[in-house]
């Protein structure tokens, strides 16, 4: 039924449409349904009886699917609490898992590469897109969707519309298709592990795509969904001041070479995280209480935008904290 072909288009899924048929002819749209809170299993229903069975606005979820599957999709239905939900666990899949699962075998594929050295600037580069990709989420996150939840309550935030996201709203693929091409182009791989980093490098393929699907799903659906919004708020008479999350950069000391500062403690204790130990192992190193240590760490990660041992055995190895040899050990 939906694979139906005209001369110039494919038809767009229906409300009618057995999920289960959409899913196999489009294994795309998995990732859409988890985003969208719906679990496997859902036998021969429609997709009007599943979302309805788990409380999703039916045209957003079909919105999504057509987009996702390069079919006609309609934009005047989209509700825009469903679809800003949908965008935040979307965030969540590729910084909690994605992301993550990648470094993991990516570590695994090249640790016992020709050119050590070579491996771990690539485990660098890669993290350091992590962090971009971090931010920039954050950012959507505790900013725009907050302004456009708002907007749903009928206030405006001063200062600020839709199209100041959409002037900031650069693309968050670029260093995995560089990453790729590094790989592809210039790594000597050991050649017992040639299997498992195609692998990964076949994942990091997969998830730019998705990530590039994702923020064109932002121009085109999300940011004409809040514009229309914002027309049918009177911004006049309910205007609202609220504090918009400052830039952290600006607020950290930086030294001659812009690189953020850390105390001789704060050293200490990156250089413990690093190597290793928990959060009593380093309190009773260093005659401190856990509390401190709890507490350094929080302000360390806020500074840094970095948050794993691994990424912080990176940092201090980068920063000359430690050598690569100490290091070794998190970093596996």
């Amino acid at each position: 039924m939906h694979q139906e072909v005209t001369k110039d288009r494919i038809i767009p899924f229906q409300r009618n449409d057995k999920l289960r048929e959409l899913v196999l002819s489009q294994p795309q749209l998995l990732p859409v349904l988890s985003r969208f809170n719906i679990a496997l299993g859902f036998g021969e229903s429609t997709v009007e009886e599943v979302c309805r069975r788990n409380d999703v606005n039916v045209e957003t979820f079909l919105t999504v699917c057509n987009f996702f599957s390069s079919r006609d999709f309609a934009l005047e239905h989209v509700n825009i609490e469903s679809l800003v939900g949908y965008l935040k666990s979307a965030h969540r899949y590729f910084l909690e898992y994605v992301l993550p699962d990648i470094r993991t075998r990516l570590i695994a594929a090249i640790s016992t590469g020709t050119k050590s050295d070579t491996a771990w600037m690539m485990i660098k580069f890669y993290d350091s897109y992590v962090v971009e990709v971090q931010s920039h989420m954050k950012y959507e996150d505790d900013v725009v969707f907050e302004y456009v939840l708002n907007l749903i309550k009928g206030l405006c935030q001063s200062g600020f519309t839709i199209e100041d996201f959409v002037e900031n709203h650069l693309p968050i693929a670029d260093k995995l298709r560089e990453i790729k091409e590094l790989f592809i182009g210039h790594y000597s791989a050991d050649l017992g592990r040639v299997d498992m980093l195609n692998s990964v490098l076949f994942d990091i393929m997969h998830c730019e795509r998705d990530l590039l699907k994702h923020c064109a799903l932002e121009d085109r659906i999300f940011v004409p969904a809040v514009r229309r919004m914002e027309q049918k708020v009177d911004r006049s008479s309910t205007i609202f001041d609220t504090i918009t999350p400052k830039i952290e950069r600006n607020e950290k000391e930086l030294d001659e070479h812009g690189d953020v500062v850390l105390t001789a403690r704060e050293k200490d204790i990156v250089k413990a995280v690093a190597r290793g130990l928990s959060n009593k192992e380093i309190a009773d190193k260093l005659f401190l209480s856990v509390h401190t240590v709890t507490t350094h760490r929080r302000n360390i990660s806020n500074k840094l935008n970095i948050h794993s041992s691994a990424g912080l055995a990176v940092y201090a190895i980068m920063h000359g904290i430690m050598t690569l040899e100490e290091g070794a050990v998190t970093l596996q």
